[in-house]
């Protein structure tokens, strides 16, 4: 199963019209258009998965570069998310809690 980042989608694009482009080269597993948890709006990106990776390179290959609703796409294989750490307290200073001279 390869897991494929597909960007610059338009915010109007569908999952439907997604899937639609990707089948054209193997079976689709899913597809996830990204949206912000505030507002609901698309984001731009989503990602595909497709159960086999020859598919998926073929696709990535066809449809990097493709234009869907006016907008050319960016598709590659998708990285790992990075960690970005985070959950520390920090003070208004910008230093760690634990780095602050106590008094």
């Amino acid at each position: 199963m390869k897991k494929i980042f597909v960007g610059n989608l338009s915010f109007g694009a569908t999952e439907d019209a997604v899937r639609s482009m990707f089948e054209a080269y193997g079976t689709v597993e899913s597809v996830n258009l990204v949206t912000d948890r505030d507002t609901g709006r698309a984001r731009g990106f989503g990602f595909v998965e497709m159960s086999v990776d020859a598919e998926a390179d073929r696709a990535i290959a066809a449809l990097n570069g493709r234009e869907l609703d006016g907008r050319a796409l960016r598709v590659n294989e998708a990285r790992p998310k990075e960690d970005r750490g985070g959950g520390g307290y920090r003070s208004r200073s910008g230093g760690s809690a634990s780095s602050q001279n106590n008094w």
